[in-house]
């Protein structure tokens, strides 16, 4: 009974005690009920490549967004996910289980071949290196058509899963324990480091912290999840094609992740799963559907600079200026110290 009450206390303090945790809750079970709810293909399919890009995105973030290290080049380590698991799929016959994993760990490889040289590289310098890399991949796939199916790409790869439910809940799993294992990392001293580095990388090396290793972890980890994206992408779609190395597709986790928010983990996530689908649906303008996109884009931007999550924060929750717990707006004395909050 002790420890029920003391657990029902955490709930109420820490869970239901802060708006935004409220939301996360919600948005997670709304996840796990849609398709008892819902028996369109369409949506469960839209819904699965969302939480497959949230992946991307995330990944992203936790590079640039944390650790400042820009890329421009990221659909590198989508596209070495996505060609390794096929290439293991179809040329050995791995399954799922173990192709995406091999494809996760191949992009984390990728990973570290492009951080170590780009390692000295700072800002649109780096952003420039980075973006050559995506660039030289698509010309080895045009060099060896008979591995990596050129043009064509390759297809027939084995799904994701034996039905479109396992499939939705796979993805969404995978989605939301990542998601979960980032936002512990950021919030660890690993992620304070980051944080540093992004500010002063000098300042940090002063203190007699070696950035260099810190900087390849950034990309090994980012290259991993990218990598995981690339590799579901592949099994869900059944197909790797150079369509997953284009510029484009190096673009879309920058324009998901500014969108939701910067350096948060969860503005990514909130980005990919309010533009992705309304880019879909926008599918049935076709004329005016990026200009939609556009200017719901540029909207963001210039009235919540720091992203949709961050504003939305900002404004259900005051945080203590004692001891840093964040509170919801309208409570006048913090929840943990009982200092006063500001207006």
């Amino acid at each position: 009974m002790f420890h029920l009450r003391v657990a029902l206390r955490y709930l109420r303090s820490e869970l239901l005690g802060v708006p935004t945790r409220v939301l996360a809750l919600l948005f997670i079970f709304s996840l796990l009920v849609f398709p008892l709810l819902s028996d369109d293909g369409y949506l469960i399919r839209i819904l699965i490549l969302t939480a497959i890009f949230a992946l991307y995105a995330v990944s992203w973030d936790l590079l640039a967004g944390y650790a400042g290290q820009i890329s421009l080049g990221h659909a590198l380590f989508f596209g070495v996910g996505a060609y390794t698991t096929a290439l293991l799929n179809t040329r050995i016959g791995f399954p799922p289980a173990l192709g995406i994993p091999m494809g996760a760990l191949a992009a984390m490889l990728a990973g570290l071949i492009v951080g170590v040289p780009c390692l000295r590289l700072r800002k649109h310098y780096l952003a420039l290196a980075t973006l050559a890399f995506p660039l030289m991949l698509t010309g080895v796939v045009y060099v060896f058509p008979r591995y990596t199916g050129g043009e064509l790409g390759i297809f027939g790869i084995t799904r994701l899963a034996a039905s479109t439910l396992a499939e939705y809940y796979t993805a969404i799993g995978i989605m939301l324990a990542v998601v979960f294992a980032l936002w512990k990392l950021t919030t660890s001293r690993i992620g304070l480091i980051f944080h540093a580095i992004r500010e002063d990388e000098v300042v940090v090396r002063a203190l007699g912290i070696n950035t260099v290793r810190y900087k390849l972890l950034a990309f090994l980890c980012s290259g991993l999840v990218a990598g995981l994206a690339g590799a579901l992408y592949a099994h869900f779609d059944r197909i790797a094609g150079p369509s997953n190395l284009e510029l484009f597709m190096s673009f879309q986790p920058v324009i998901w992740t500014i969108f939701g928010g910067a350096a948060t983990i969860y503005g990514p996530v909130t980005g990919v799963f309010i533009l992705f689908p309304a880019v879909e649906y926008l599918r049935a303008f076709p004329e005016y559907r990026m200009l939609i996109f556009a200017l719901l884009v540029l909207l963001v931007l210039r009235f919540m600079p720091r992203g949709m999550a961050p504003w939305v924060r900002e404004r259900v929750e005051k945080e203590c200026p004692n001891c840093r717990v964040r509170n919801v707006f309208f409570r006048h004395s913090c929840r943990v110290c009982r200092s006063e909050l500001g207006s």
